[in-house]
């Protein structure tokens, strides 16, 4: 059962599955809200149905990966059951944290909810503006405080040990901690073109199958707007946070470079391709471009940059791991700002609806903000190893009491339902997906009081299409 794992070795894996799984619905409707938000707005300034129209798909889409994100709850029992002791040393700062994503962002969307999903032609077109704005305000809140709690387990400051227990001394300088602002904007970016490349790739589909409808010409085009505006920004946030990182998590960006030996007299080399050794201490097979590391992090030709042979070999990062992670990363962000740049060539070429292979490369870069999104998160949690509070708190020692056949035991049953229930509402949203906006010509919502009370407590209850066609049964011929 447990395959030769230690208890710690299966908690991480445990944690890591669920937090890998979690990631996806909540980077969906952070970035879905706000697109909504932005449709709506788009339609009382110009009362164009066809924005109205899109919103009423994607709120589909919304719904259902809103629903989905109940899957994190999972890790906060996880805290209890196989991280008690980081919550008994750790808790005091991080379960307040936690505590403020629900009062503020949990109330607020469940509070306006049921009006964005049924509101339609029961408040007025500005109340239920107001609704979409709210919900999406609140995705962006809960994110707020997801990202200072963890950022706070990379760059802690703001408290003081007192008999073993991390106590808070200032609020403010634990919420803002040297890094929570950098995860923050990256982030935030990253949910958004998670969503503007899932809009784009089923738009992609539909042109490829023959749609040229407004409908799906106007997804096409906003998502690739979208992407043009917000991946150049990722670049210069990533750049920041590489900094951020450079400054105060030096080992996890000496991994992350496969960088073993401080460069002293020369400059540091970007290495496109290697394979860091652990064992051995070295980059093997790399491809390099001299001194353009140094560039990259230190602004100049021969920048020195630490080495992780700086480091005990306890405290090293998986270089292997985070090396790869990283460059996955930013080979699948290079590729969105490619995408985003040929969409723009080819619309002043009044093309855009038109190119196969540009909209196929649209349909196959549908996965790639999922992707990019993991990658990012595996550097930085991998990167944090072996610290669960970066400096402070080694996960070996936030473990709680328990055997490798529990853990194993209980990330059995997570993998199975997991896949069972959250791949059941993944096929869910393929199929709508599949199924395409249709022109309801802004068709007023018949909804009752009991389902918009409803919509709040369960979010797939809006979504009432069917999605696979009825079966079709013979006639039987009637006996003369």
């Amino acid at each position: 059962m447990t395959l030769g794992f230690t208890a710690l070795e299966l908690a991480r894996i445990q944690f890591a599955f669920t937090v890998s799984f979690h990631i996806i619905f909540p980077a969906i409707s952070i970035g879905l809200a706000s697109f909504l938000a932005i449709l709506e707005w788009r339609w009382l300034r110009s009362r164009n149905p066809i924005y109205q129209d899109l919103f009423k798909f994607w709120v589909k889409i919304f719904a259902v990966a809103f629903a989905m994100g109940g899957s994190g709850i999972v890790m906060s029992y996880q805290f209890g059951t196989n991280w008690s002791e980081f919550s008994r040393i750790a808790g005091s700062v991080t379960g307040p944290l936690l505590a403020y994503e629900v009062l503020t962002a949990f109330f607020l969307e469940a509070g306006f909810l049921g009006i964005m999903l049924f509101g339609w032609g029961r408040v007025g077109p500005k109340a239920h503006f107001f609704s979409t704005l709210m919900v999406a305000i609140g995705t962006c809140i809960s994110m707020f405080w997801i990202l200072s709690a963890n950022s706070w387990m990379q760059t802690p400051q703001g408290f003081s040990i007192e008999n073993g227990i991390l106590v808070p001394q200032d609020w403010w300088a634990i919420v803002f901690n040297p890094s929570f602002l950098y995860r923050l904007a990256h982030m935030a970016i990253a949910a958004f073109l998670v969503s503007a490349l899932l809009v784009a790739a089923t738009a992609a589909w539909h042109l490829l199958k023959g749609r040229r409808d407004a409908l799906v010409k106007t997804s096409f085009s906003m998502a690739l707007w979208l992407m043009l505006i917000l991946t150049p920004l990722q670049v210069l946030v990533g750049d920041l946070h590489g900094l951020n990182t450079l400054q105060h998590q030096p080992a996890k960006l000496a991994a992350m470079e496969g960088h073993w030996n401080t460069n002293h007299e020369k400059g540091m080399p970007l290495y496109l391709f290697g394979i860091p050794d652990m064992q051995a201490e070295e980059t093997k097979y790399v491809l390099a471009i001299p001194n353009l590391g140094s560039v990259i992090l230190t602004h100049s030709l021969d920048g020195t940059v630490t080495g992780l042979k700086e480091f005990a070999l306890e405290d090293r990062p998986n270089s292997t791991i985070v090396f790869w992670s990283f460059r996955i990363m930013v080979g699948l962000g290079v590729l969105m700002l490619i995408l985003a740049l040929w969409g723009l060539w080819l619309r002043k070429r009044q093309r855009l609806y038109e190119h196969r292979r540009f909209q196929r490369f649209a349909l196959w870069m549908g996965p790639s903000g999922f992707i990019a999104l993991l990658a990012g998160w595996f550097t930085t949690e991998v990167g944090r190893q072996p610290w669960v509070v970066y400096g402070v708190l080694r996960t070996e020692d936030a473990l709680s009491p328990v055997s490798a056949e529990q853990v194993g035991l209980s990330l059995m049953i997570f993998v199975l339902v997991y896949f069972v229930v959250f791949g059941m509402g993944i096929y869910y949203m393929f199929r709508l997906m599949h199924k395409g906006p249709e022109l309801i010509h802004s068709a007023p919502s018949s909804a009752s009081d009991a389902e918009l009370t409803q919509a709040s407590r369960r979010p797939l209850s809006s979504v009432t299409e069917q999605i696979d066609p009825p079966t079709e049964h013979p006639k039987q011929e009637q006996e003369p």
